[in-house]
């Protein structure tokens, strides 16, 4: 069985402490799933296609994580 961990969030931006995270969760699981989603509540700065490509470009390395909306 594998560990799958699930990291959602608008990412309107990606940070850095979400790099960080994400990163030292690397060990820990099999797989991790970034789920991009859409936060009503607030104005977006970035289109999603542009934070699913920043996000992909920074993960570029890594071959456990996948990024999705």
């Amino acid at each position: 069985m594998q560990n799958i961990a699930l990291f959602p969030g608008s990412f309107d931006p990606m940070t850095i402490g979400h790099e960080d995270i994400l990163r030292r969760a690397l060990p820990l699981f099999d797989w991790i799933i970034i789920g991009i989603g859409h936060n009503s509540k607030k104005q977006s700065l970035f289109p999603l296609q542009q934070r699913l490509s920043w996000i992909e470009s920074i993960f570029s390395d890594v071959d456990n994580i996948e990024v999705t909306y």
